[in-house]
């Protein structure tokens, strides 16, 4: 038979005896990254970014110029890079300080 108490979780951090859903929560939330463009806006999954400076792509022997529009954006987890897809270029991973949201 279960207990209303077998759903609390004792947070360490808070000190608090918290029900695991919220505990859940509050740790997916701390863990998520804010990623900012050059301009200082917020950038999420899916948005459509313009390059800022002319930027030499390694590996594929061409250069993308600045005022490129990229589509869509996915954010990798680290607060200095995005990934992005380009016609031409597999696995292109771009810097956020070299972008402007669209």
């Amino acid at each position: 038979m279960a207990t209303d108490d077998d759903d609390y979780v004792y947070d360490e951090g808070s000190g608090e005896w918290l029900p695991a859903s919220e505990l859940a929560a509050r740790r997916a939330s701390a863990s998520s990254v804010e990623v900012f463009d050059a301009v200082g806006n917020r950038l999420a999954d899916g948005d459509q970014v313009t390059l800022i400076k002319d930027l030499t792509v390694k590996g594929a022997g061409q250069t993308l110029k600045r005022g490129t529009v990229i589509p869509a954006i996915r954010l990798t987890g680290d607060p200095q890079e995005i990934d992005c897809k380009y016609p031409g270029i597999k696995g292109l991973v771009l810097r956020a300080e070299f972008v402007r949201k669209r």
